[in-house]
């Protein structure tokens, strides 16, 4: 998947993740069970969009994790009226910051000889 494909994905996800998390909150503070159960469901759909980036687990948590963020500041500004402050904004970039590179980092793979089994085993060998 090309990274402006994955970019799309992720911002896409992150939107069901915090739109979910929305919805919930409205059902919860007046709006009824309805929407608690909305929320849920697109909730829940986040995860499945997040994981089609053929991403392995730990980078694809940690490259998400940058646009969720954005993605959070710009609902709660929008949907909830909320203003972040500059601190607020300027550690949001970082960890957007910190998501690009996690996301379009080169990434050597290092992989044990052992497997792991039920519990992960570190492999301390270079």
């Amino acid at each position: 998947m090309s990274n402006v494909a994955q970019f799309g994905l992720m911002l896409l996800a992150a939107a069901f993740e915090v739109g979910g998390d929305a919805l919930i909150r409205r059902g919860i503070t007046g709006g009824g069970l309805f929407f608690v159960i909305l929320g849920f469901v697109v909730l829940g759909s986040y995860g499945v969009l997040v994981n089609l980036s053929g991403l392995d687990f730990t980078r694809m948590i940690g490259a998400y994790i940058g646009w969720f963020t954005l993605v959070s500041m710009l609902f709660g500004r929008f949907f909830f009226g909320d203003r972040g402050s500059t601190a607020t904004w300027i550690g949001v970039s970082l960890v957007l910051l910190g998501s690009l590179v996690i996301q379009l980092g080169t990434h050597k793979e290092h992989k044990s000889e052992a497997s792991p089994g039920p519990v992960a085993q570190v492999d301390v060998r270079n």
